[in-house]
């Protein structure tokens, strides 16, 4: 039988449509709380989505269709999800990357620095303070390795990884005495993937497979040499059961962390 700790709860999950953040909405609705997506994708997309997080078992399932580089589109879907209910986990799942060096950058950095780390901020100080006249709320941010390490090619992305780690310390510490052992408390946390077997990555690991004979496996060990050790992917599934652990009431004292799961690369 399934543990239904978060039942009575409700979370609100951005870039959840697909990858990391829908496998999370899946395992927040499994395990008994309402689920409030948000994310890209076309309508028949988005009702997949929906319906994956019913199937799991979400007791109730909403979209959000908020443009989250405008500030004023995330406080719209804010009061919108609060007039459906109160928000008790927030997971900014919600993520852009370009490729080019510094000097190529120019164009795509102030999307980078609105999706990955300003529409962060902004659903964070709106919820924040109820979580913390509830005395419990959960903020998961899905930062990257690339909150910890850089590598080239990556500026904006890095300093925006970089920048959500230090900003989810900052409310970590701000909202640290809010609540109690019993209701749980008010904690901010992220979690920093390395390489993780998305739909995102998967022309990457075709390309490396067919210099190995059509050896996913070996595609996979190849792709992953230069940088996780392990030369294993992590599942969104297993980002998921991570997120899960810190919504529940003992993860009450795991505060201000940006946990790596990156097959030991941020280790070397």
């Amino acid at each position: 039988m399934t543990d239904t700790f978060l039942a009575g709860r409700t979370a609100l999950i951005t870039g959840s449509t697909s990858g990391i953040g829908l496998a999370i909405a899946e395992a927040l609705g499994r395990h008994g709380a309402k689920v409030g997506i948000n994310g890209l994708g076309t309508p028949e997309q988005i009702d997949a989505a929906i319906q994956q997080c019913r199937d799991a078992g979400a007791p109730d399932v909403r979209y959000f269709d908020a443009n989250l580089i405008d500030p004023k589109a995330i406080d719209a879907m804010l009061a919108e999800a609060a007039q459906w209910s109160p928000i008790d986990v927030l997971v900014n799942s919600a993520g852009i990357q370009r490729t080019a060096p510094i000097e190529g950058q120019r164009d795509n950095w102030d999307a980078v620095i609105a999706i990955n780390l300003s529409a962060a901020f902004h659903c964070m100080s709106g919820l924040l303070p109820d979580m913390r006249e509830r005395g419990f709320g959960r903020v998961i941010n899905i930062a990257s390795v690339h909150g910890l390490v850089a590598s080239v090619e990556k500026a904006p992305y890095v300093a925006s990884k970089f920048g959500i780690v230090g900003l989810s310390k900052v409310a970590a510490l701000e909202y640290a005495s809010a609540g109690n052992r019993d209701s749980g408390g008010v904690t901010v946390n992220c979690i920093c993937p390395g390489w993780v077997e998305t739909p995102l990555i998967e022309s990457q690991i075709q390309a490396r497979a067919d210099q190995h004979g059509g050896d996913r496996d070996a595609g996979i060990a190849d792709l992953l040499s230069e940088k996780q050790p392990s030369r294993r992917m992590t599942l969104p599934e297993e980002i998921a059961e991570l997120a899960l652990w810190l919504c529940r009431r003992e993860a009450h004292n795991l505060n201000g962390a940006a946990i790596p799961v990156d097959g030991g690369w941020t280790s070397q």
